[in-house]
């Protein structure tokens, strides 16, 4: 095996592990991503169905008035 062929085969190596990393890596982001995401989502509900409630019938009650009209 030539020298050269060595430094191919090494280098192949290296890229197909970089390419296997950042496959990983790029998958523990979205987990981590979605994680994050659920977790404020959660927050929101739960900090905004009273909100959410008050909205709800307010527009209920301007239905109806519309509705009635």
């Amino acid at each position: 095996m030539t020298p050269d062929r060595l430094d191919t085969l090494i280098r192949a190596h290296q890229h197909a592990a970089a390419l296997c990393q950042a496959e990983g890596d790029r998958r523990d982001a979205i987990n981590d991503f979605w994680r994050g995401a659920d977790a404020a989502w959660a927050r929101v509900q739960q900090g905004a169905s009273a909100r959410l409630s008050r909205s709800a019938r307010r527009l209920q009650a301007r239905l109806d008035r519309r509705a009635a009209a």
